[in-house]
Protein backbone atom coordinates (compact mmCIF):
# COMPACT_ATOMS: atom_id res chain seq x y z
CA UNK A 1 0.00 0.00 0.00
CA UNK A 2 1.64 3.27 -1.13
CA UNK A 3 1.48 6.54 1.08
CA UNK A 4 -1.66 8.37 -0.02
CA UNK A 5 -3.62 5.08 0.00
CA UNK A 6 -2.64 4.37 3.06
CA UNK A 7 -3.19 7.65 4.83
CA UNK A 8 -6.43 7.67 2.25
CA UNK A 9 -7.52 4.89 4.56
CA UNK A 10 -6.18 5.82 7.86
CA UNK A 11 -8.79 8.95 7.24
CA UNK A 12 -11.78 6.57 6.89
CA UNK A 13 -10.84 4.47 10.05
CA UNK A 14 -10.44 7.73 11.95
CA UNK A 15 -14.04 8.85 10.83
CA UNK A 16 -15.44 5.48 10.89
CA UNK A 17 -14.52 5.18 14.91
CA UNK A 18 -15.91 7.87 16.71
CA UNK A 19 -16.25 6.18 20.20
CA UNK A 20 -13.85 3.65 21.70
CA UNK A 21 -16.37 1.06 21.08
CA UNK A 22 -16.89 1.84 17.32
CA UNK A 23 -13.38 1.61 16.83
CA UNK A 24 -13.11 -1.85 17.94
CA UNK A 25 -16.05 -2.72 16.19
CA UNK A 26 -13.91 -1.56 12.93
CA UNK A 27 -10.96 -3.28 13.93
CA UNK A 28 -13.19 -6.55 14.27
CA UNK A 29 -14.40 -6.01 11.05
CA UNK A 30 -10.88 -5.92 9.33
CA UNK A 31 -9.55 -8.62 11.71
CA UNK A 32 -13.20 -10.53 10.09
CA UNK A 33 -12.21 -9.92 6.16
CA UNK A 34 -8.60 -10.75 6.89
CA UNK A 35 -9.87 -14.04 8.10
CA UNK A 36 -8.95 -14.08 11.87
CA UNK A 37 -11.58 -15.78 13.95
CA UNK A 38 -13.37 -14.26 17.15
CA UNK A 39 -13.10 -16.33 19.95
CA UNK A 40 -15.42 -15.52 22.70
CA UNK A 41 -13.97 -14.77 26.54
CA UNK A 42 -16.37 -17.24 28.17
CA UNK A 43 -16.09 -20.16 25.47
CA UNK A 44 -13.36 -23.41 25.57
CA UNK A 45 -10.39 -22.40 23.32
CA UNK A 46 -8.15 -24.16 20.96
CA UNK A 47 -5.37 -22.00 19.50
CA UNK A 48 -3.34 -23.58 16.87
CA UNK A 49 0.09 -22.95 15.14
CA UNK A 50 -0.60 -20.86 11.80
CA UNK A 51 -4.28 -19.59 12.89
CA UNK A 52 -5.20 -15.61 13.11
CA UNK A 53 -7.31 -14.67 16.23
CA UNK A 54 -8.64 -11.61 18.30
CA UNK A 55 -10.64 -11.48 21.61
CA UNK A 56 -12.47 -8.38 22.97
CA UNK A 57 -13.44 -7.47 26.11
CA UNK A 58 -16.22 -4.54 26.70
CA UNK A 59 -16.73 -3.66 23.06
CA UNK A 60 -13.81 -1.72 23.98
CA UNK A 61 -10.44 -3.60 24.18
CA UNK A 62 -9.05 -5.90 21.56
CA UNK A 63 -6.21 -8.02 21.37
CA UNK A 64 -5.25 -9.74 17.71
CA UNK A 65 -2.98 -12.63 17.85
CA UNK A 66 -1.00 -14.26 14.50
CA UNK A 67 0.14 -17.82 16.00
CA UNK A 68 3.23 -18.33 13.86
CA UNK A 69 4.97 -21.29 13.16
CA UNK A 70 8.31 -20.69 15.07
CA UNK A 71 8.52 -22.05 18.15
CA UNK A 72 6.94 -19.92 20.96
CA UNK A 73 9.41 -20.86 24.15
CA UNK A 74 12.46 -19.94 21.69
CA UNK A 75 11.25 -17.17 19.85
CA UNK A 76 8.75 -15.19 21.84
CA UNK A 77 5.95 -13.14 20.84
CA UNK A 78 6.40 -9.34 19.02
CA UNK A 79 3.75 -7.28 20.65
CA UNK A 80 2.34 -3.85 19.80
CA UNK A 81 0.28 -1.87 22.24
CA UNK A 82 -2.23 1.20 21.87
CA UNK A 83 -5.44 2.53 23.21
CA UNK A 84 -8.62 2.94 22.10
CA UNK A 85 -10.11 6.14 24.11
CA UNK A 86 -9.49 9.60 23.72
CA UNK A 87 -10.39 12.81 25.67
CA UNK A 88 -13.72 13.40 25.09
CA UNK A 89 -17.09 14.93 26.70
CA UNK A 90 -19.43 12.03 28.09
CA UNK A 91 -23.11 12.36 28.58
CA UNK A 92 -24.00 11.99 32.80
CA UNK A 93 -26.50 9.75 33.74
CA UNK A 94 -29.07 12.00 34.18
CA UNK A 95 -28.17 14.84 32.17
CA UNK A 96 -31.18 16.61 31.18
CA UNK A 97 -30.95 20.31 31.49
CA UNK A 98 -33.33 23.15 30.77
CA UNK A 99 -32.44 26.29 30.48
CA UNK A 100 -34.61 29.47 29.37
CA UNK A 101 -36.20 27.95 27.02
CA UNK A 102 -33.04 25.15 25.60
CA UNK A 103 -32.53 21.90 26.00
CA UNK A 104 -29.17 20.98 26.96
CA UNK A 105 -27.72 17.74 28.52
CA UNK A 106 -24.87 17.78 31.39
CA UNK A 107 -21.40 16.19 30.67
CA UNK A 108 -18.62 14.92 32.22
CA UNK A 109 -14.97 15.94 31.38
CA UNK A 110 -13.20 12.12 30.19
CA UNK A 111 -9.15 12.34 30.08
CA UNK A 112 -7.41 15.19 30.00
CA UNK A 113 -9.48 16.85 27.52
CA UNK A 114 -8.67 20.46 25.96
CA UNK A 115 -11.55 22.20 26.36
CA UNK A 116 -11.72 25.77 24.15
CA UNK A 117 -11.19 23.85 21.48
CA UNK A 118 -14.75 22.28 22.10
CA UNK A 119 -16.70 25.65 21.55
CA UNK A 120 -18.47 26.31 18.21
CA UNK A 121 -18.30 22.50 16.55
CA UNK A 122 -20.90 20.83 15.35
CA UNK A 123 -21.05 17.86 17.51
CA UNK A 124 -22.56 14.51 16.96
CA UNK A 125 -22.87 11.53 20.14
CA UNK A 126 -22.11 8.48 19.93
CA UNK A 127 -20.86 5.15 22.02
CA UNK A 128 -22.85 2.14 23.92
CA UNK A 129 -26.67 1.78 24.64
CA UNK A 130 -27.83 -0.81 27.21
CA UNK A 131 -31.65 -1.32 26.59
CA UNK A 132 -34.62 -4.08 27.61
CA UNK A 133 -36.24 -5.72 24.72
CA UNK A 134 -39.86 -6.63 24.96
CA UNK A 135 -38.60 -10.32 26.44
CA UNK A 136 -37.00 -8.82 29.24
CA UNK A 137 -33.67 -9.38 27.94
CA UNK A 138 -30.60 -6.91 28.60
CA UNK A 139 -28.68 -5.98 25.40
CA UNK A 140 -26.45 -3.51 24.39
CA UNK A 141 -25.96 -2.13 20.75
CA UNK A 142 -23.56 0.85 19.49
CA UNK A 143 -25.58 4.02 18.33
CA UNK A 144 -24.06 6.80 16.24
CA UNK A 145 -26.45 10.08 14.95
CA UNK A 146 -23.56 10.92 12.49
CA UNK A 147 -25.23 14.13 11.91
CA UNK A 148 -24.59 17.73 13.72
CA UNK A 149 -27.38 17.47 16.73
CA UNK A 150 -25.16 19.76 19.17
CA UNK A 151 -23.27 22.40 19.80
CA UNK A 152 -21.37 24.80 22.88
CA UNK A 153 -21.81 27.88 21.48
CA UNK A 154 -19.24 30.78 22.84
CA UNK A 155 -19.86 33.40 25.02
CA UNK A 156 -19.56 37.00 22.64
CA UNK A 157 -16.07 39.02 23.31
CA UNK A 158 -18.92 42.00 23.79
CA UNK A 159 -19.98 40.29 27.02
CA UNK A 160 -16.11 39.67 28.01
CA UNK A 161 -13.80 41.53 27.21
CA UNK A 162 -10.93 40.17 28.64
CA UNK A 163 -11.74 36.69 26.99
CA UNK A 164 -8.33 37.26 24.99
CA UNK A 165 -6.34 37.85 27.65
CA UNK A 166 -7.56 35.32 30.71
CA UNK A 167 -10.87 33.71 30.03
CA UNK A 168 -10.96 29.89 31.52
CA UNK A 169 -13.24 27.29 31.03
CA UNK A 170 -15.61 25.90 34.01
CA UNK A 171 -16.02 22.36 33.19
CA UNK A 172 -19.54 21.96 35.00
CA UNK A 173 -21.18 25.79 33.93
CA UNK A 174 -19.85 26.77 30.73
CA UNK A 175 -19.72 23.31 28.62
CA UNK A 176 -22.93 21.93 28.42
CA UNK A 177 -24.21 21.58 24.71
CA UNK A 178 -27.30 22.55 23.58
CA UNK A 179 -29.45 20.06 21.32
CA UNK A 180 -32.42 22.26 20.66
CA UNK A 181 -35.21 24.77 21.58
CA UNK A 182 -37.67 23.03 23.81
CA UNK A 183 -39.72 23.98 27.02
CA UNK A 184 -41.06 21.30 27.73
CA UNK A 185 -39.38 18.62 30.23
CA UNK A 186 -37.47 15.81 28.08
CA UNK A 187 -36.62 12.36 29.09
CA UNK A 188 -32.94 11.78 27.31
CA UNK A 189 -33.67 8.09 27.69
CA UNK A 190 -36.93 7.66 25.58
CA UNK A 191 -35.10 10.19 23.29
CA UNK A 192 -32.44 7.54 22.64
CA UNK A 193 -35.03 4.52 22.33
CA UNK A 194 -36.65 6.65 19.44
CA UNK A 195 -33.03 7.19 18.23
CA UNK A 196 -32.45 3.26 17.83
CA UNK A 197 -36.01 2.31 16.61
CA UNK A 198 -35.47 4.69 13.95
CA UNK A 199 -31.97 3.04 13.08
CA UNK A 200 -33.62 -0.12 13.02
CA UNK A 201 -33.19 -2.01 16.01
CA UNK A 202 -36.20 -3.82 17.41
CA UNK A 203 -37.57 -4.16 20.21
CA UNK A 204 -36.20 -1.79 22.69
CA UNK A 205 -38.72 -1.95 25.59
CA UNK A 206 -37.02 1.01 28.00
CA UNK A 207 -33.60 2.34 27.43
CA UNK A 208 -31.98 1.56 30.62
CA UNK A 209 -28.14 2.97 30.54
CA UNK A 210 -25.52 4.04 28.27
CA UNK A 211 -22.32 5.41 27.62
CA UNK A 212 -22.27 8.33 25.10
CA UNK A 213 -19.54 10.83 24.13
CA UNK A 214 -19.81 13.86 21.79
CA UNK A 215 -17.62 13.89 18.93
CA UNK A 216 -17.11 16.60 16.24
CA UNK A 217 -18.76 15.55 13.17
CA UNK A 218 -16.06 17.26 10.71
CA UNK A 219 -14.08 14.51 9.17
CA UNK A 220 -10.23 14.00 9.45
CA UNK A 221 -8.31 15.91 6.48
CA UNK A 222 -5.61 16.37 4.57
CA UNK A 223 -4.35 19.94 5.32
CA UNK A 224 -1.58 22.15 4.34
CA UNK A 225 -0.43 23.49 0.99
CA UNK A 226 1.50 20.39 0.33
CA UNK A 227 -1.09 18.57 2.16
CA UNK A 228 1.78 17.47 4.30
CA UNK A 229 -0.75 17.08 7.62
CA UNK A 230 -3.12 15.05 9.22
CA UNK A 231 -6.05 16.89 10.80
CA UNK A 232 -8.16 14.85 12.77
CA UNK A 233 -9.94 13.84 16.22
CA UNK A 234 -8.30 10.98 18.03
CA UNK A 235 -4.94 10.56 16.51
CA UNK A 236 -4.34 10.05 19.93
CA UNK A 237 -4.22 7.38 19.56
CA UNK A 238 -6.85 5.38 17.24
CA UNK A 239 -3.48 6.75 14.95
CA UNK A 240 -1.45 3.69 16.45
CA UNK A 241 -4.33 1.39 16.40
CA UNK A 242 -4.50 1.21 13.08
CA UNK A 243 -0.39 1.55 12.36
CA UNK A 244 -0.13 -1.39 14.69
CA UNK A 245 -3.35 -3.18 12.81
CA UNK A 246 -2.41 -2.43 8.96
CA UNK A 247 1.78 -3.50 10.09
CA UNK A 248 0.21 -7.07 11.61
CA UNK A 249 -2.21 -7.18 8.43
CA UNK A 250 0.60 -6.60 6.22
CA UNK A 251 3.26 -8.96 7.61
CA UNK A 252 5.09 -12.51 7.37
CA UNK A 253 3.34 -14.88 9.69
CA UNK A 254 6.09 -17.11 10.61
CA UNK A 255 6.81 -15.43 13.90
CA UNK A 256 3.64 -15.41 16.80
CA UNK A 257 2.20 -11.30 16.48
CA UNK A 258 0.25 -9.71 19.21
CA UNK A 259 -1.56 -6.95 18.70
CA UNK A 260 -3.46 -4.87 21.92
CA UNK A 261 -5.29 -1.63 22.19
CA UNK A 262 -6.70 -1.36 25.93
CA UNK A 263 -9.27 1.32 26.51
CA UNK A 264 -9.54 3.87 29.71
CA UNK A 265 -5.56 4.56 29.07
CA UNK A 266 -6.85 8.00 29.03
CA UNK A 267 -7.84 7.90 32.79
CA UNK A 268 -4.97 5.75 34.33
CA UNK A 269 -5.82 2.35 32.67
CA UNK A 270 -6.98 0.71 36.09
CA UNK A 271 -10.28 -1.43 34.61
CA UNK A 272 -10.91 -4.78 33.37
CA UNK A 273 -10.53 -3.92 29.97
CA UNK A 274 -7.49 -1.32 30.95
CA UNK A 275 -3.54 -1.83 30.51
CA UNK A 276 -3.46 -2.16 34.36
CA UNK A 277 -6.31 -4.58 33.98
CA UNK A 278 -6.02 -8.58 33.78
CA UNK A 279 -6.97 -8.93 29.70
CA UNK A 280 -3.37 -9.10 28.05
CA UNK A 281 -1.94 -11.72 30.94
CA UNK A 282 -5.32 -13.38 30.92
CA UNK A 283 -5.02 -14.11 27.15
CA UNK A 284 -1.20 -14.88 27.99
CA UNK A 285 -2.49 -17.50 30.24
CA UNK A 286 -4.81 -18.71 27.90
CA UNK A 287 -2.12 -19.05 25.25
CA UNK A 288 0.15 -20.87 27.38
CA UNK A 289 -1.13 -22.08 30.45
CA UNK A 290 1.99 -23.53 31.68
CA UNK A 291 3.58 -21.27 33.72
CA UNK A 292 7.27 -22.06 33.16
CA UNK A 293 6.72 -22.29 29.45
CA UNK A 294 5.00 -18.85 29.47
CA UNK A 295 7.60 -17.45 31.37
CA UNK A 296 10.14 -18.41 28.74
CA UNK A 297 8.33 -17.27 25.92
CA UNK A 298 7.65 -13.11 27.73
CA UNK A 299 11.62 -13.33 28.45
CA UNK A 300 11.98 -13.79 24.64
CA UNK A 301 9.32 -11.41 23.80
CA UNK A 302 8.93 -7.49 23.16
CA UNK A 303 6.78 -5.18 23.39
CA UNK A 304 6.38 -1.62 21.38
CA UNK A 305 4.12 0.38 22.67
CA UNK A 306 2.90 3.00 20.17
CA UNK A 307 1.61 6.47 21.12
CA UNK A 308 1.65 10.02 20.15
CA UNK A 309 4.71 12.44 20.92
CA UNK A 310 4.50 15.76 21.45
CA UNK A 311 5.82 17.30 18.21
CA UNK A 312 7.94 20.64 19.00
CA UNK A 313 5.36 23.65 17.97
CA UNK A 314 6.62 26.82 15.77
CA UNK A 315 5.24 29.27 18.07
CA UNK A 316 5.97 27.04 21.62
CA UNK A 317 9.74 25.71 20.81
CA UNK A 318 10.70 27.07 24.26
CA UNK A 319 8.07 24.20 25.84
CA UNK A 320 11.18 21.43 24.19
CA UNK A 321 14.23 20.18 25.63
CA UNK A 322 16.68 21.93 22.96
CA UNK A 323 17.65 19.28 21.45
CA UNK A 324 14.59 16.62 21.79
CA UNK A 325 12.10 18.67 20.03
CA UNK A 326 10.64 16.06 17.28
CA UNK A 327 9.58 17.52 14.07
CA UNK A 328 6.46 16.01 11.97
CA UNK A 329 7.33 14.09 9.24
CA UNK A 330 10.67 13.59 10.03
CA UNK A 331 10.15 9.80 11.61
CA UNK A 332 8.49 8.45 15.04
CA UNK A 333 9.90 9.33 18.77
CA UNK A 334 11.44 7.19 20.84
CA UNK A 335 10.31 8.73 24.20
CA UNK A 336 12.65 8.36 26.89
CA UNK A 337 11.68 9.34 30.93
CA UNK A 338 14.50 8.72 32.93
CA UNK A 339 11.42 8.30 36.17
CA UNK A 340 9.93 5.33 33.92
CA UNK A 341 7.11 7.26 33.07
CA UNK A 342 8.19 5.47 29.57
CA UNK A 343 8.91 2.43 29.79
CA UNK A 344 12.15 2.44 26.83
CA UNK A 345 15.88 1.27 28.26
CA UNK A 346 18.92 1.59 26.23
CA UNK A 347 18.26 -2.14 25.02
CA UNK A 348 14.88 -1.95 23.42
CA UNK A 349 15.56 1.40 22.03
CA UNK A 350 18.75 0.31 20.03
CA UNK A 351 16.65 -2.65 19.04
CA UNK A 352 14.28 -0.32 17.59
CA UNK A 353 16.33 2.10 16.09
CA UNK A 354 17.65 -0.86 14.57
CA UNK A 355 14.65 -1.61 12.55
CA UNK A 356 14.34 1.44 11.60
CA UNK A 357 17.55 1.15 9.41
CA UNK A 358 15.96 -1.65 8.35
CA UNK A 359 13.08 -0.31 6.74
CA UNK A 360 15.14 2.88 6.54
CA UNK A 361 12.64 5.21 8.10
CA UNK A 362 14.15 8.58 9.81
CA UNK A 363 13.93 8.10 14.54
CA UNK A 364 13.70 10.46 16.64
CA UNK A 365 13.69 11.19 20.01
CA UNK A 366 11.74 13.03 22.98
CA UNK A 367 12.93 13.80 26.13
CA UNK A 368 10.69 16.25 28.34
CA UNK A 369 11.80 19.45 29.99
CA UNK A 370 13.22 18.28 33.51
CA UNK A 371 11.33 21.37 34.58
CA UNK A 372 8.15 19.84 33.38
CA UNK A 373 6.12 16.98 34.08
CA UNK A 374 5.67 14.25 32.01
CA UNK A 375 2.69 12.11 30.82
CA UNK A 376 3.03 8.63 30.30
CA UNK A 377 1.35 5.19 28.36
CA UNK A 378 0.13 2.00 28.49
CA UNK A 379 4.30 0.91 28.13
CA UNK A 380 5.04 0.92 31.69
CA UNK A 381 1.87 -0.44 32.75
CA UNK A 382 2.16 -3.18 30.46
CA UNK A 383 5.85 -3.79 31.37
CA UNK A 384 5.14 -4.01 35.04
CA UNK A 385 2.35 -6.24 34.85
CA UNK A 386 3.57 -8.46 31.78
CA UNK A 387 7.13 -8.57 32.42
CA UNK A 388 7.89 -8.03 29.09
CA UNK A 389 10.51 -6.14 27.76
CA UNK A 390 9.20 -2.60 26.14
CA UNK A 391 9.87 0.81 24.47
CA UNK A 392 7.68 3.37 23.95
CA UNK A 393 7.47 5.11 20.66
CA UNK A 394 4.92 7.45 18.92
CA UNK A 395 4.21 9.72 15.73
CA UNK A 396 4.87 13.64 16.52
CA UNK A 397 1.40 15.78 17.10
CA UNK A 398 0.19 19.01 17.55
CA UNK A 399 -2.47 19.96 19.79
CA UNK A 400 -2.89 16.67 21.53
CA UNK A 401 -5.83 16.19 23.34
CA UNK A 402 -7.26 18.71 21.30
CA UNK A 403 -10.84 17.85 19.31
CA UNK A 404 -8.65 18.57 16.08
CA UNK A 405 -5.26 16.82 16.50
CA UNK A 406 -2.69 17.21 13.54
CA UNK A 407 -0.23 14.39 12.91
CA UNK A 408 2.28 14.27 9.45
CA UNK A 409 1.42 12.50 6.41
CA UNK A 410 4.90 10.35 6.57
CA UNK A 411 5.03 9.43 9.88
CA UNK A 412 2.26 6.85 10.39
CA UNK A 413 2.75 5.23 7.01
CA UNK A 414 6.68 5.07 8.46
CA UNK A 415 5.99 3.31 12.01
CA UNK A 416 4.11 1.19 9.61
CA UNK A 417 7.16 -0.32 7.80
CA UNK A 418 8.83 -0.53 10.85
CA UNK A 419 6.37 -2.53 13.10
CA UNK A 420 6.38 -4.73 9.59
CA UNK A 421 9.85 -5.21 10.39
CA UNK A 422 9.64 -5.87 13.89
CA UNK A 423 6.86 -8.53 13.14
CA UNK A 424 9.56 -10.21 10.83
CA UNK A 425 12.46 -10.52 13.14
CA UNK A 426 13.72 -13.91 14.01
CA UNK A 427 15.21 -12.69 17.40
CA UNK A 428 14.21 -9.56 19.78
CA UNK A 429 16.90 -11.43 22.53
Amino acid sequence: MDTQTFNQDLLDFLAASPTPFHAVQSMALRLENAGFTHLPESAPWELKAGGRYYVTRNDSSIIAFVYGTADLETQGIRMVGAHTDSPCLRVKPHPEKNTQGYFQLGVETYGGVLLNPWFDRDLSLAGRVSYRNGDGKICSTLLDFERPIAVIPSLAIHLDREANKNRTVNPQTDIPPILMQADDKIDFRELLAGALSERGVEGVDQVLDYELSFYDTQRPALVGLKQEFIASARLDNLLSCYVGLQAMLSSDATQSQLLVCNDHEEVGSRSACGAQGPMLDDFLTRLLPDTELRMRCISRSMMISADNAHGIHPNYSAKHDGNHGPKLNQGPVIKVNANQSYATNSETSAYFRHWCEMAKVPVQAFVTRTDMGCGSTIGPITAAEVGVKTIDVGMPTFAMHSIRELGGVEDAAGLCRVLRVFFDQSEVH
